[in-house]
């Protein structure tokens, strides 16, 4: 047998027990004999009996676009006059949780056209607007470009406590609570305990059976909105022995008795919005109140997550991109040495390169949600959106190697460009900024994120 210049027989036996055990995809110069998901082509849908149309991620429907418009001059003329006091004092204006609810009117398309923001998707027969799950999107998007807490409010009336009920409940359960929510309550999604955060699943709080009851005993941390809820979605185990199995949803009104809402949190950002601990002492709640089936709650929650992370991203992409649309103008505005400071060629760079990032989590955000609506599956995209709105890598250029927020390179590029008065609470600027780091912790961590995408990529390849 051949052998180079100074390897012995030996040597070239051991080398060609190598070779034979190396994977025939990694031998160089060779196509690979695996046909990677990444390589597969999908048929388009029949256009003319499915009709659909295959369009720019960007353009929208006549009901979505007109949506848009009124978000955005209701985020404008309802909200943007209450925003820094409600950030001053962490309490929500009740004139604008009020005008969520409210029934708007347009009568620019031939038909009368009603939304409701706190019922986007939900039918007319509960009292819903009967759009899109794109529109809440929409809408979140927008609201967020003047108070991402106020967008909170939205995103989970509409990707949590709407969508669980419609879901998940039972007719009678739906005629009892669907038309509440439409029109003027809040619901509250607790799952989070002092133990349980990103494990969410080894909760303590137990639910007992007791005859045509269950007795639940138990606390909640972190819990979004209970200040102002009038409904609680309340995961609790009726069977520890069976593990996170066990774990079943119920449906608890606030004026229950043994319910406590504790006092809210004193948060960095996002201060309008409440976040506070709820405990259960012996609430009694009816069988009747279970949210679909016994031990099923886990499947629930992680259904409801995984679409609710659109909604997420869609928060922190408007966020970043009212905190941008803030700031730009002032660097045209604002003259050193003689000129523009947006005339520095340094400047254009770096408000090119977050401009794209921007863009990019806006594709992300959008394909994400229309897989969503037509019934696709979309988690690893919901998690890609989110993740990538939340803690993508910064330009070299910009920040080294340091990941950080789509969100967080805006507003913390935006605080750099405007100087001085970016630092100080006469602008909106370091609020977005404070308001921002949330995206990388609720509904799912960073970690979470890439955990669920890497996951579904071990599925494909």
């Amino acid at each position: 047998m051949w052998k180079p210049a100074g390897m012995d027989t030996r040597e070239g036996v051991k080398a060609s027990k190598l070779r034979r055990h190396t994977p025939a995809y990694l031998a160089p110069w060779r196509v690979s004999p695996c046909v990677f998901r990444s390589s597969k082509s999908e048929l388009k849908p029949n256009l003319a009996s499915d009709g659909l149309a295959c369009a720019p991620l960007q353009m929208f429907t006549e009901e979505e676009a007109m949506l848009k418009d009124m978000v955005t001059k209701f985020a404008q003329e309802r909200v943007a006059p209450f925003v820094q006091k409600m950030d001053e004092n962490a309490k929500m204006e009740d004139s604008i949780i009020q005008g969520l609810f409210e029934q708007g009117v347009c009568t620019l398309l031939p038909n009368l056209y009603f939304w409701k923001l706190m019922s986007i998707e939900l039918g007319e027969e509960y009292g819903g607007t009967g759009a899109s799950f794109f529109s809440i999107i929409l809408a979140v998007e927008e609201l967020a470009k003047v108070d991402p807490a106020v967008a909170l409010v939205c995103e989970l009336q509409n990707t949590l406590t709407n969508k669980l009920f419609t879901t998940y409940g039972t007719e009678e359960q739906k005629r009892t609570y669907l038309p509440r929510v439409s029109k003027d309550t809040l619901g509250s999604f607790c799952l989070s305990e002092a133990g349980s955060g990103s494990d969410a699943f080894s909760l303590k709080t137990r639910a007992e059976k007791k005859g045509d009851y269950y007795i639940i005993n138990g606390s909640k941390m972190w819990i979004s909105l209970a200040e102002d809820a009038g409904v609680f979605f309340v995961m609790a185990n009726t069977d520890p022995s069976l593990g996170y199995r066990g774990i079943t949803c119920f449906i608890v009104d606030r004026n229950t008795e043994g319910l406590h809402v504790g006092k809210k949190e004193d948060k960095l950002g996002i201060r309008a919005s409440s976040t506070c601990p709820v405990t259960f002492d012996n609430v009694k709640v009816p069988e009747t109140n279970i949210l679909g089936q016994v031990g099923q709650g886990y499947k629930y929650a992680i259904g409801m997550l995984n679409t609710g992370r659109i909604g997420i991203a869609a928060q922190m992409l408007g966020l970043a991109q009212g905190c941008f649309d803030r700031t730009v103008p002032y660097t045209k505005e604002r003259v050193q040495f003689g000129k523009s400071v947006f005339d520095f060629q340094g400047m254009q760079h770096q408000i090119a390169q977050v401009a794209t990032q921007l863009e990019a989590a806006r594709l992300l955000t959008y394909n994400a949600a229309r897989l969503a609506e037509t019934g696709r599956p979309a988690i690893k995209e919901a998690s890609m959106a989110k993740y990538f709105t939340a803690e993508v890598p910064a330009s070299p250029s910009l920040q080294g190697f340091i990941p950080l927020l789509v969100a967080t390179l805006t507003t913390s590029k935006c605080i750099e460009w405007m100087g001085g008065v970016g630092f100080t609470k006469n602008y909106p600027i370091e609020k977005y900024y404070r308001d921002c780091k949330i995206g990388t912790i609720y509904e799912g961590t960073s970690n979470i994120q890439l955990s669920t995408i890497a996951k579904f990529l071990a599925q494909e390849y």
